[in-house]
């Protein structure tokens, strides 16, 4: 029996927030008074605690267990959302898996998850979002610099970020005529768990000494990201589709030679002052 709820309130599907950016995501969106479907694959006390804290900021929200790496629980979550509420206005693509490895060390379930947890429940998720969203709505995927950039072990990944990307631009262009605007966030360094985990595998060089390249000097947060896709979900972005925003402090606009590695003759000198 269905218990659809018939209040005006934006109803958001954020995949993976029990944590990180997608719990972020979560708390700025009910901060706005939206309900937010919160889910997650297996974790429940984090859900549930996201979702507690949703109901804190002014939001709503319910957890949803799905696997989103079978395409069978991409089609229970959406069902899920379905039988709640019987339409949906956001869909964020956020959940994200894979193994850190060189090109010559990946093996076929490597590639196959790689595929299957990151850029199959993006496709198949924006399928059903458009049956749910009678009224337009808005998609958002996140992505990450190694769409754009290479660097140690995010092959596997960075691949599934720039597919992400393409099907970000086909599928802008496709649901345009039901008032649906699609985008993604592709984010840099950002201070997170999966952050700390990759800098944590085997051989790769400290943190610091990438943070010293980048042109803000720091990473960016959970929130400055949860921010952006925020804004993708506004009013104010009713004209921005197709698109994927570069949040990454400047990083992916240097080159070598670093400033970070120049001589003194070339460093950057102090902020002029009105004296100066």
């Amino acid at each position: 029996m269905s218990d659809k709820q018939s209040d005006d309130a934006t109803i958001s599907l954020i995949t993976g927030a029990s944590r990180g950016i997608g719990r972020a995501l979560a708390l700025t969106l009910a901060r706005q008074g939206g309900t937010v479907v919160v889910n997650y694959k297996k974790n429940a006390d984090l859900a549930e605690k996201t979702v507690a804290d949703v109901e804190e900021a002014g939001g709503r929200g319910i957890a949803v267990q799905a696997d989103v790496e079978t395409a069978d629980g991409v089609t229970a979550l959406f069902d899920e959302v379905d039988r709640r509420y019987g339409r949906l206005d956001h869909f964020v693509s956020n959940a994200a898996a894979s193994a850190f490895k060189n090109i010559l060390d990946l093996r076929q379930h490597h590639l196959d998850r790689a595929y299957a947890m990151n850029l199959r429940p993006f496709v198949l998720g924006a399928q059903q979002a458009v049956r749910l969203m009678d009224n337009g709505g808005r998609i958002v995927a996140l992505s990450s610099y190694g769409s754009i950039r290479a660097f140690p072990t995010y092959a596997a990944l960075g691949a599934m970020k720039a597919a992400i990307e393409a099907w970000v631009r086909y599928m802008a262009v496709e649901f345009a005529p039901y008032g649906i605007n699609v985008n993604a966030v592709n984010g840099g360094l950002i201070d997170s768990d999966s952050l700390t985990y990759f800098y944590g595998v085997d051989g790769m060089p400290e943190m610091d000494s990438v943070l010293a390249r980048v042109p803000s000097g720091r990473p960016g947060t959970v929130q400055e990201m949860a921010d952006t896709v925020a804004f993708l979900l506004g009013d104010g972005a009713g004209y921005l589709t197709g698109q994927s925003l570069v949040v990454d402090g400047g990083l992916s606009v240097v080159a070598p030679p670093f400033f970070a590695d120049a001589g003194e003759a070339l460093r950057l000198p102090p902020r002029p002052t009105r004296d100066s």
